[in-house]
């Protein structure tokens, strides 16, 4: 599921509802970690603002999604 996470955030993938439980399990700060990391490579840095937007739309979708499920 990382390979998605990293794919909806970077690219224009979507996230299936069982990689957003394990992203949820994972906790908050390991995925803030994750995006941040990627993110600050010199290649994508000038867009890491639209990609922390992006990580934290997914994080918030994942919440809902394994709340109600």
């Amino acid at each position: 599921c990382a390979l998605d996470i990293v794919a909806v955030v970077f690219g224009n993938a979507t996230i299936i509802d069982s990689c957003c439980h394990d992203l949820v399990q994972e906790g908050k700060v390991c995925h803030d970690n994750l995006i941040k990391y990627i993110a600050d490579r010199p290649a994508l840095i000038a867009r890491e603002t639209q990609y922390l937007k992006k990580s934290d739309d997914l994080w918030s979708h994942c919440v809902a999604i394994s709340k109600t499920a």
